[in-house]
C-alpha cells in the first residue's frame, strides 16, 4: 500500500480512468462478442481483448514494444511475470491464452481473461490435460495464436523456471508455426522485479494499487521464430527454455533490450 500512500491522488484517478476503461470493453464485447456464432467467436473474443488490453494498458501508463515480427498464428511459449503478461501479449496481438485455472477468479484481470477466451488448465487434474491440448488444437485449427506459459507460473524475471512438458504436445506437431518470447519489465521509480513482477507471497490488490502509483511502465516482448523442434515433449520442453534464455541473454545479462 506504500504507492497509495505516496501517490494518492494519481492512483485514485487513475482508478478512476482503469473503472470507466473496464466499462467501456464490456460495452464492446456485449456488442462484438456475446451474440457471436460459436464458430466466430473465439476470433471476435481474441481481438476483443486486444482492444481491452491496449485500452487498459494506456491507464496503467504502461509502453509495450516488440521486436522482431510479431507472430500472428500458432503457437507462441514465453516466460511468465505478472498478471500484466496477458494484457502486454494481446495489446501487441489478437491471442488465446492458457492459464491456470485460479486465474479466472482474480479480480479485474480474471474476468478479462474468462471473456477474453482463455483456457483454463488445472494441472493437478491429470486427465484434464488432454482436454486442454484438444482445445488448442482446435484453437490452432481455427488459424489462432495461441500462448502458453510453460512455467506453470509468475517469477521476478532474474531467471527462468523450469518448462513443464504436459501442455506442449500440440508444439511436437510441425504443421503449427512455433515461436519464442521474452519479456522485459523496467521503472525509473522503483524496482521491477518486486512491484511489476507477481509472484512468492504478492497479494493481487496492494500489489495493483502500488503499480498504479508508478509513473510509467516500459515492458519489451522480444520474439523469435523456432523451426528445429524435438517431437518428444520433454526434450522439446527444454529446447524451447535454452532457446528462450539465449533470446534473454541477446538483450544484455539482466534482459534489458
Amino acid at each position: 500500500m506504500k504507492g497509495l500512500r505516496r501517490h494518492p491522488l494519481r492512483v485514485i484517478a487513475r482508478l478512476g480512468r482503469l473503472t470507466g476503461a473496464i466499462l467501456i470493453s464490456l460495452l464492446d464485447y456485449l456488442f462484438r462478442c456475446a451474440f457471436r456464432r460459436t464458430a466466430a467467436r473465439r476470433a471476435a473474443r481474441a481481438a476483443w481483448l486486444h482492444r481491452a488490453s491496449g485500452r487498459t494498458l494506456r491507464f496503467f501508463r504502461i509502453q509495450a514494444q516488440a521486436t522482431d515480427p510479431i507472430p500472428a498464428r500458432g503457437l507462441l511459449i514465453s516466460n511468465h511475470l505478472s498478471y500484466l503478461d496477458i494484457l502486454v501479449l494481446s495489446s501487441l496481438t489478437p491471442a488465446v491464452f492458457v492459464s491456470k485455472h485460479d486465474v479466472k477468479y482474480w479480480p479485474v484481470f480474471g474476468q478479462f481473461a474468462v471473456l477474453g477466451g482463455t483456457v483454463f488448465v488445472d494441472r493437478a487434474r491429470r486427465f484434464q490435460v488432454g482436454q486442454v491440448n484438444d482445445e488448442i488444437t482446435t484453437a490452432l485449427q481455427q488459424g489462432a495464436l495461441v500462448v502458453l506459459f510453460p512455467e506453470g507460473t509468475s517469477s521476478n524475471g532474474q531467471t527462468l523456471l523450469p518448462f513443464k512438458s504436459s501442455l506442449l504436445e500440440p508444439a511436437t506437431d510441425p504443421a503449427w508455426p512455433l515461436a519464442i518470447g521474452w519479456i522485459h519489465y523496467e521503472i525509473d521509480d522503483g524496482d521491477a522485479s518486486e512491484e511489476v513482477c507477481y509472484w512468492g507471497n504478492h497479494t493481487f490488490f496492494p500489489h495493483m494499487l502500488n503499480l498504479l502509483s508508478k509513473r510509467q511502465v516500459r515492458v519489451t516482448v522480444r520474439f523469435a521464430q523456432f523451426s528445429e523442434r524435438r517431437r518428444d515433449r520433454k526434450e522439446l520442453a527444454q529446447q524451447l527454455r535454452a532457446e528462450i534464455l539465449t533470446l534473454k541473454e541477446k538483450g544484455g545479462a539482466d534482459g534489458r533490450p
